[in-house]
């Protein structure tokens, strides 16, 4: 996973990395666009926003917003 021009691991980074990408954007879905660029997939669920790595998909964490 990719977080601040970096390889991470870490979901505290990529999580922050997320919440300070929101901030720059008017509306959830030009988010979700930006962050498919980044290579994640975000799907809004009942207990948060999944967060997917993307070409496969793979779900890495939850973000509660």
């Amino acid at each position: 996973m990719f977080a601040e021009n970096r390889l991470t691991e870490n979901m505290m980074e990529v999580e922050a990395f997320l919440r300070a990408e929101r901030e720059k954007v008017l509306s959830e879905a030009e988010w979700r666009f930006r962050m498919r660029g980044y290579g994640y997939n975000l799907r809004r669920t009942e207990g948060g926003i999944e967060v997917s790595c993307l070409p496969k998909n793979e779900i890495v964490g939850v973000l509660s917003l």
